[in-house]
């Protein structure tokens, strides 16, 4: 798996701090990657989508979590340069690096599509998590490149547009290597889909795991804490280390049961995750 830092500089980064809680928020996430197999596991803040945004970063702080996709309930596309600095400094101050948001629409409307890229670019975010329409890929493959922005297609399970994973392979096929999967493996799942096999078949284009598990192959299955359904766990950081999946791509746990309280359920996903990642690293 390639990674921005090594276990020097990580060492004497360390070494140079009181304690972890003094480090800068990127430096604090890296530093807390040695325990987990040089993997940074972030969130979907949609997992907390009824906290406010303060409270869901407070817990964030609390499980553990390195990075997050912000969902835009807690952080607006539309925010004002203020409100997106202030977001920056609050997710610094807890120690969580922001690397994706969405799951965001695209269509043809450039420049309504230039808007999202552009706050994107003041908030940060390296992958947006995305939902295009056929037609809206001509305007993306001109600002990826203009932003040095990814986009990161999002499979939204049975009876959506990328339902499958060669719908996205499809998509993808010809376009900017900027455009390339967010791979949702619950939602695999219920697509009747192989979660490890999609990392596989995306490697070299796969900016965005949701890292979700639910119970069976079916349209209404229920979700489950990872693990305890279909998915193998570390299967998956297994084949994130075999294609290499960038240290600045969004790895993000997401789970969507219990909203009023999901607290003890994440504890147990991350745990399940950083010892998936600490085998598979």
């Amino acid at each position: 798996m390639s990674q921005s830092f090594s276990r020097r500089t990580f060492l004497g980064a360390a070494a140079g701090a009181t304690g972890m809680a003094l480090l800068p928020g990127a430096l604090r996430a890296r530093a807390a990657a040695k325990d987990t197999g040089g993997f940074l596991l972030g969130m979907q803040s949609y997992s907390l989508r009824n906290y406010k945004v303060d409270e869901a970063l407070k817990h964030m702080q609390e499980l553990g979590v390195q990075t997050v996709e912000f969902s835009t309930g807690h952080f607006s596309v539309g925010s004002t340069p203020e409100q997106i600095a202030a977001m920056k400094k609050k997710a610094a101050a807890a120690g969580i690096k922001i690397l994706g948001h969405g799951v965001n629409p695209f269509t043809k409307n450039h420049e309504a599509n230039r808007r999202i890229f552009e706050f994107a670019k003041q908030a940060g975010v390296r992958n947006l998590s995305a939902d295009p329409t056929e037609d809206a890929f001509e305007s993306l493959d001109k600002l990826v490149a203009e932003y040095e922005i990814r986009i990161a297609i999002h499979n939204h399970g049975p009876g959506a547009r990328y339902d499958k994973i060669d719908d996205v392979l499809k998509a993808i096929k010809g376009h900017d290597e900027r455009i390339g999967a967010c791979a949702d493996l619950g939602h695999y799942i219920r697509s009747a889909e192989d979660p490890v096999k999609a990392i596989t078949l995306f490697e070299g284009r796969l900016y965005g795991v949701h890292l979700k598990d639910f119970a069976e192959p079916r349209k209404d299955a229920p979700g489950t804490i990872l693990g305890k359904g279909q998915l193998d766990v570390e299967g998956v950081f297994k084949a994130l280390k075999k294609v290499e999946f960038p240290a600045d791509a969004a790895l993000a746990i997401e789970y969507e049961e219990h909203p009023d309280n999901p607290l003890a359920d994440l504890k147990e996903c991350m745990a399940v995750a950083a010892e998936a990642a600490r085998k598979a690293g």
